[in-house]
C-alpha cells in the first residue's frame, strides 16, 4: 500500500511541481517581507508607546503576548482546515486584517486599543503563514528546505527592516506615522491576489491526479516515534523563540540600560541583529537539503550557546559582533525544523506549518510577557544572563530519528 501511495505522490509531484517555481516563491517571500515589516513595527514602537501611554515593562510584554497569542492559537486550526479545504485567496484576506490593525494602531490612545490593534495583526498573521508555507511546499519542486528558507528570509528581512524604518519614520514624528505602512499592506494584498490564482489552478490539477489518500506519517516510523520526535522539535522551538523574545522585545532596552545609547541608536543595533537573523534563515534551508536537516538543527540550537553565554559580559563593540553570530546561527534552525516535521507527517503539511509557526509566535508572546515581568522585578541585564542558557536544550537533538537516512533509498526510483 505504501509503495502505491509513494508512486502516486511522485506522479502528482512531477505533474504539479516538476520544477521549482521561483516566481511564486519570490512573490510569497516578498509578501512575507511586507507582512513581517508591518508586524515588527509593534516592538519597534515600544519605547514610544512606553513614554506616551506611561506603560511599564509588564504592559509591553502583554502587548507582545496579545499579538503572539492571537496568532499562535489560530494558526494550527487554520492549517488543519486548509489541509482539507485549501483557500488560495485566504492570504490576501488575512492581509486585510493586518491592514485594519495597522490603521487602528496608528490611532490608538489607550492601552486596550493597542491590544485590540495588535490582536487584529495577529489574526492576519495566523491566516497568512500556514497557507503561504503550503504554497512554498507546492512550488518547491522537491527542494523543500530551500523553498522554506526563501519564504522565511522574506519574513526575517521584513522583521529587520521594521526597526530601521521605525527609527527613521515613526520615532522622530510620532505614532500617527504608522499609518504610512498601510501602503505596504495594500501592495501585499495585490501580490497575494495574483499568487492565489496560480495556487488555485495547481490545486485543481492536483485534485484530478490525487485519487488515493496521502499517508499521514513517515512510512519508516511508528506513530509513537513520530509523536516523540515532534515533541523534541517543539521543545527546540521553545528554546529558540524564548531567547528570540528577549532579543526582539527587550534588546533595545538592554542596549539603553547597559551602554546608555539613544533610542534611535538602539533600534539600529536591533536592525543589525534582525538582519543577521534574515541571513541565517537563507543559509539554513539549502544546507539542510544537502547535508541533512538534523545536522543543521544540532548546529543552530546548541552551537549558539557559547555566544549567548558571552553576550551579557561583553562590551559595546563585542556585543554587536556577538549578536551577529547569534542571529545567523540561531535563525538557521527554523526552516530545517519545519521541513523535518513536515517530512515526519507528510499528510498534514498545513497543520504542521500552523502548529510550528503558531508555537513560534506563542513562545515569543509568552516569553515577552514572562521576561517583561521578570525585568520589572529584577533588571534587563539579569534577563539576558538567564536566557543565555536556553540554547543548551539543543542537546535533545540527539534523540531525533534519522528520517533523511531512511528516505534516501526511496528517492532514487523517482529520479529515474
Amino acid at each position: 500500500m505504501s509503495k502505491v501511495l509513494t508512486e502516486e505522490q511522485a506522479a502528482i509531484s512531477k505533474e504539479i511541481t516538476q520544477k521549482t517555481v521561483f516566481p511564486i516563491l519570490l512573490a510569497i517571500s516578498f509578501s512575507h517581507l511586507l507582512n513581517d515589516t508591518i508586524q515588527s513595527l509593534i516592538p519597534s514602537t515600544y519605547p514610544l508607546l512606553k513614554n506616551s501611554l506611561h506603560l511599564d515593562f509588564g504592559q509591553l510584554g502583554m502587548i507582545t503576548f496579545c499579538f503572539q497569542l492571537t496568532a499562535s492559537l489560530l494558526q494550527p486550526f487554520v492549517g488543519l482546515y486548509t489541509d482539507k479545504k485549501p483557500q488560495p485567496y485566504s492570504l490576501a484576506a488575512g492581509m486585510c486584517f493586518t491592514l485594519v490593525g495597522l490603521v487602528f494602531l496608528s490611532r490608538a490612545v489607550s492601552f486596550p486599543m493597542v491590544l485590540l490593534s495588535v490582536a487584529l495583526v495577529g489574526v492576519g498573521s495566523a491566516i497568512f503563514h500556514p497557507e503561504a508555507s503550503r504554497m512554498a511546499y507546492l512550488a518547491s519542486g522537491g527542494r523543500r528546505g530551500m523553498a522554506q528558507s526563501l519564504f522565511q528570509v522574506g519574513g526575517n528581512a521584513g522583521s529587520s527592516l521594521g526597526p530601521l524604518l521605525a527609527a527613521q519614520i515613526i520615532a522622530p514624528y510620532g505614532q500617527s506615522r504608522i499609518i504610512w505602512f498601510s501602503l505596504a499592506a495594500l501592495l501585499a494584498i495585490a501580490v497575494l491576489m495574483n499568487t492565489g490564482g496560480w495556487y488555485s489552478r495547481n490545486l485543481n490539477r492536483g485534485r484530478k491526479k490525487a485519487a488515493g489518500p496521502v499517508r499521514d506519517i513517515h512510512p519508516s516510523l511508528s506513530r509513537r516515534k513520530v509523536i516523540f520526535a515532534l515533541a523534541i522539535l517543539l521543545v527546540l522551538i521553545f528554546s529558540k523563540y524564548f531567547y528570540m523574545a528577549s532579543m526582539s522585545s527587550y534588546y533595545t532596552f538592554y542596549m539603553i540600560d547597559r551602554f546608555h545609547v539613544s533610542v534611535q541608536r538602539s533600534q539600529m543595533y536591533l536592525f543589525l541583529f534582525l538582519f543577521s537573523v534574515a541571513a541565517g534563515t537563507l543559509i539554513g534551508g539549502p544546507i539542510g537539503d544537502r547535508i541533512g536537516r538534523k545536522y543543521v538543527i544540532w548546529f543552530s540550537i546548541l552551537g549558539v550557546a557559547p555566544f549567548t553565554m558571552l553576550l551579557p559580559y561583553a562590551n559595546l563593540f563585542w556585543t554587536s559582533i556577538l549578536t551577529v553570530f547569534i542571529g545567523v546561527i540561531l535563525a538557521s534552525a527554523f526552516s530545517a525544523i519545519l521541513v523535518y516535521a513536515q517530512e515526519l507527517v507528510p499528510g498534514k503539511v498545513g497543520m504542521i506549518a500552523g502548529l510550528f509557526f503558531g508555537l513560534a509566535f506563542g513562545m515569543g508572546g509568552i516569553g515577552a510577557a514572562v521576561l517583561g515581568k521578570l525585568a520589572d522585578h529584577t533588571s534587563i541585564q539579569y534577563v539576558f544572563r538567564l536566557c543565555a542558557f536556553l540554547p543548551l536544550l539543543g542537546l535533545l537533538t540527539g534523540f531525533l530519528p534519522d528520517v533523511e537516512g531512511r528516505k534516501t533509498p526511496q528517492k532514487a526510483p523517482q529520479a529515474s
